[in-house]
């Protein structure tokens, strides 16, 4: 999923992001790669190097990224690659639908989708041909929301805001809740309750600065 999207013109620019708007970039670039594809063993044992909090007086992100350590240091590279098959591939389908056109309207390929198309168009984001997956699949839309931060000065935050209102926060929240009840959910029971948290703290965000 990577690849999902692609700027029409040219790469983003890091011009004018702030180090909190690359913070907010780098959360949504992981979340995007954790959804796309089951994550290299390099990434599992990068993530359980992530610097520990006390739990005591932490916030719920920060006990959100505590369960993500000690998630990493308790699985390995075989288990999490049969854990996200289960979850996102099955036989027929998996246990969970990352889509957003599926979690709104319950369908696949609906008026959610179309409308993603024209925001990403407007944008300046095109689909790449050999992408399989439709652009509303929740990798695709965190690693696009990264590239709407870094693209600093071109996106105002009112676009960032609309974008993530329209097309993220109406459903994502409910896809990471999902995941954290999903049977087969063991690693990802930690990106589930990092998600949810991460996309409250991006609605209190855009609350509070547009």
């Amino acid at each position: 999923m990577s690849e999902s999207v692609a700027v029409a013109t040219e790469s983003p620019e890091f011009a004018g992001t702030t180090p909190e708007d690359l913070l907010r970039a780098n959360a949504y670039g992981l979340l995007g790669s954790l959804l796309a594809a089951t994550p290299a063993p390099s990434l599992i044992e990068l993530l359980g190097q992530i610097e520990d909090v006390p739990e005591k007086g932490a916030t719920p992100i920060a006990r959100a990224w505590h369960g993500l350590r000690l998630a990493a240091t308790r699985t390995t590279a075989d288990a999490v690659d049969d854990e996200y098959h289960a979850l996102f591939v099955g036989i027929a389908r998996g246990e969970v639908m990352p889509y957003g056109s599926y979690y709104t309207t319950g369908f696949l390929m609906d008026k959610p989708l179309a409308l993603l198309r024209r925001d990403l168009a407007a944008l300046g984001f095109e689909r790449q041909a050999e992408v399989k997956e439709p652009e509303d699949h929740a990798a695709a839309l965190c690693e696009t929301m990264s590239m709407i931060i870094t693209h600093g000065d071109e996106i105002t935050p009112a676009v960032q805001q609309n974008f993530f209102s329209n097309h993220v926060g109406s459903w994502m929240g409910q896809l990471f809740a999902d995941l954290q009840q999903a049977k087969s959910a063991r690693f990802y029971r930690a990106v589930g309750y990092l998600g949810e948290q991460f996309i409250e703290l991006e609605r209190s965000y855009f609350s509070m600065s547009v």
